[in-house]
């Protein structure tokens, strides 16, 4: 199942996109803004980085409301000039992202 979702931050509205995942019990859950995105740990963070996309990453989350309330892993170093750093919340990034 895919599930796509309006993500109002302040002003702005991301997209939250959720995917289940056939013998997964964790679902893929990113929420894309205009700059950039924040994501769950299946993303492939080396290739984002070689692509040049803004991505902070969070892990354990299952919702787009966990996205939001988890600590950033990591982040490309284009998120991180758009102001992105580890430790942040997932909803703080995606402010940096809209």
């Amino acid at each position: 199942m895919i599930e796509v979702t309006p993500i109002k931050i302040q002003n702005e509205t991301a997209v939250g996109l959720k995917v289940e995942l056939p013998d997964s019990p964790a679902p893929l859950v990113m929420i894309v803004g205009s700059r950039g995105f924040v994501c769950c740990g299946f993303i492939n963070m080396d290739a984002a980085e070689r692509l040049g996309v803004a991505v902070a990453m969070v892990s354990g989350v299952k919702s787009f409301d966990d996205v939001l309330k988890a600590e950033v892993k990591t982040a490309t170093t284009k998120a991180q000039t758009a102001g992105v750093k580890t430790g942040m919340k997932g909803k703080d990034a995606l402010k940096l992202l809209l």
